[in-house]
């Protein structure tokens, strides 16, 4: 029987059934990943620490979706990248087209299995917590993949009034 410290992570789970279900219903599955000296994606492309990646199986090559590591090859400006991304760094996966997905709390030093591991869905505004805020502003403030390569997202619109989050829709 697990422990409570012993219970594996949920948020890879979660991150292969809704990449599955954007693949399923004809969405672009989108990652927003926090970035430190642990992720290996462009440094050029990140922005405020994040970064946007577009997962779809027509924008990677390779892609595996493990426990511990997404790995996939991707082109960024028509080169192609080697991308390895812990799977504790994505702060959310969403569809492009309509923005439904889930956040999850960015990275801390003690998330190892900690609460940290559940997810929020981005749907669910009521549910936030700062940490949640800050996922779900990653996904509104990171960079996109274009038929060009990749550009940075104009900057979101300001917060409402209440302080809760919204969500932009990307196109």
């Amino acid at each position: 029987m697990f422990g409570m410290q012993d219970v594996p992570s949920t948020r890879p789970y979660l991150i292969r059934a809704l990449h599955e279900w954007c693949t399923d219903n004809g969405f672009s599955p989108y990652l927003a990943v926090h970035v430190d000296r642990s992720v290996q994606v462009p440094a050029e492309f990140v922005k405020n620490g994040e970064i946007v990646l577009n997962v779809s199986f027509d924008a990677t090559s390779g892609l595996r979706m493990g426990n511990e590591f997404i790995e996939f090859k991707a082109r960024f400006g028509g080169v192609a990248r080697d991308i390895m991304v812990p799977v504790d760094h994505v702060v959310a996966i969403y569809a492009r087209e309509n923005g439904q997905g889930m956040a999850f709390p960015p990275p801390t030093p003690v998330s190892q299995g900690s609460a940290a591991s559940e997810g929020l869905p981005v749907e669910a505004e009521s549910e936030g917590t700062d940490s949640a805020r800050a996922a779900l502003r990653a996904v509104t403030t990171g960079v996109t993949e274009t038929d060009g390569g990749v550009e940075p997202e104009p900057p979101p619109s300001p917060p409402r009034p209440d302080g809760r989050p919204h969500l932009k829709r990307v196109k």
